[in-house]
C-alpha cells in the first residue's frame, strides 16, 4: 500500500513508519518537527515538512494513497490545562482539515492514533471500549472529539477508520525511540536518572489503594503497538469506524518500574517519595480483548524487563552519537 503519515517523525509515528517499510509498503512521512526529530524518520522512507494541515492535504490531492495513518498530535497533558486553545486548534481543527481532503479524495483508509485518556478516571479496571468516555483534561478531550468526528465521516462517506486507544506506550524498535524534549513518561524519565542526566525520579503518591501503594499502569512495547497499525490498515471495512484499546492487560506499579529499571541497567536510582498528582488514577489498565479478537493481535513483549532493556540500549545509542558527533 501507499501510506501517508502525520506525525512520522515523532516516537510512534516512527516507529510504525519504520515496521510498514518492512512489510513493503510505501510510506511518506509529513511532520512540522515542532516535537518530533528529523533523526526519527526511518531510512528509506519519504519525508515532507510543514504543517500537517497544509501539506498533508496537498500529497493527498496529488497522489494516490491507499490510507492515513495519523498521529501528528499535541500530547502534553498538563499543558492541555495551561493552554487547551493549542490543543483545540492543533488537534481538533487541523485533524478535521485533514479529514476533509481524506473525504474529497477518496482516500480510503484512516487509523488515528488516539488515547487512553478518553476514559479519564475509570470504573473499573480492565478497561474496556465499552466504558464512559469522561476526559479530564483537554488534551483527552481533544481526542475523543476527534474519534467523534470520525465516526461521523465513516457512517456519512464510507471511510475505513480504525482509533487505536493506547495506554503507557514504551521501549524502541529499529534504532529508534523516545527522545522528546520535553519527556513525561515514567521509563524513559526513570532511565535517565540511571544515565545520570537527572538526579532523582519522583514517586507521586505512595497511599494509593495498590499493593505497594504506587499507581499501577498498563505498559505496551512499541513493536507490538506498530504491529496493531498494520492490523488495522489490512482489516479495515468501509463505512465502519471502529475502536480498540492496545495495552498488555498487565499492570505494574511505579516501584515495579524503577526496579525493573535498576536490574535492567544495574545503576542506583535515586527515587523520591511526592504528594499524589490532582487526576491521577490509581490502576489503569487496558482489555486488550477487542483487538485480539477482531484484528488478530497477539502482543508478544509484555515482559517488563524486556521493554526497560528496549528502551535502555536507545538511550544508550543516544548518547553514543552524541558523543561521536562532538
Amino acid at each position: 500500500m501507499e501510506l501517508l503519515i502525520t506525525g512520522g517523525a515523532g516516537y510512534v509515528g516512527g516507529v510504525c513508519a519504520h515496521v510498514l517499510r518492512e512489510q513493503g509498503h510505501d510510506v511518506v512521512v509529513v511532520d512540522d518537527l515542532s516535537t518530533g526529530n528529523a533523526d526519527g524518520v526511518p531510512a528509506g522512507v519519504e519525508f515532507v515538512e510543514g504543517d500537517i494541515a497544509e501539506v498533508a492535504p496537498d500529497l493527498l490531492h496529488t497522489r494516490r494513497f491507499d490510507g492515513v495513518l495519523h498521529f501528528a498530535a499535541q500530547s502534553l497533558v498538563g499543558e492541555s490545562v495551561q493552554q487547551p486553545e493549542k490543543y483545540w486548534h492543533g488537534n481538533v481543527v487541523k485533524t478535521l482539515t485533514l479529514l476533509e481532503a481524506i473525504r474529497k479524495t477518496g482516500t480510503p483508509r484512516l487509523v488515528f492514533s488516539s488515547t487512553a485518556a478518553v476514559y479519564g478516571e475509570p470504573e473499573q479496571v480492565p478497561i474496556t471500549e465499552d466504558a464512559p468516555a469522561r476526559p479530564t483534561n483537554p488534551y483527552g478531550a481533544s481526542k475523543l472529539a476527534i474519534d467523534h468526528a470520525i465516526t461521523s465521516y465513516s457512517v456519512a462517506h464510507g471511510l475505513a477508520a480504525t482509533s487505536l486507544r493506547y495506554f503507557n506506550v514504551a521501549g524502541a524498535y529499529g534504532g529508534l525511540g523516545e527522545n522528546r524534549v520535553v519527556e513525561t513518561h515514567l521509563i524513559p524519565l526513570v532511565l535517565q536518572v540511571a544515565a545520570g542526566h537527572r538526579d532523582s525520579i519522583s514517586v507521586f503518591g505512595t497511599d494509593w489503594p495498590t499493593p505497594d501503594g504506587t499507581a499501577v499502569r498498563d505498559y505496551i512495547h512499541i513493536l507490538d503497538l506498530a504491529q496493531a497499525h498494520l492490523l488495522a490498515l489490512e482489516s479495515a471495512a468501509a463505512g465502519t469506524h471502529r475502536v480498540f484499546n492496545l495495552g498488555s492487560g498487565t499492570g505494574f506499579s511505579v516501584r515495579e518500574v524503577i526496579a525493573a529499571c535498576r536490574r535492567v541497567t544495574g545503576r542506583p536510582i535515586n527515587a523520591v517519595d511526592a504528594p499524589r498528582r490532582a487526576g491521577d488514577p490509581a490502576v489503569l489498565i487496558a482489555s486488550s480483548r477487542r483487538a485480539v479478537d477482531e484484528l488478530g493481535w497477539q502482543p508478544a513483549h509484555n515482559d517488563l524487563d524486556e521493554i526497560v532493556s528496549a528502551a535502555w540500549a536507545y538511550l544508550q545509542g543516544l548518547g553514543s552519537r552524541a558523543h561521536s558527533a562532538r
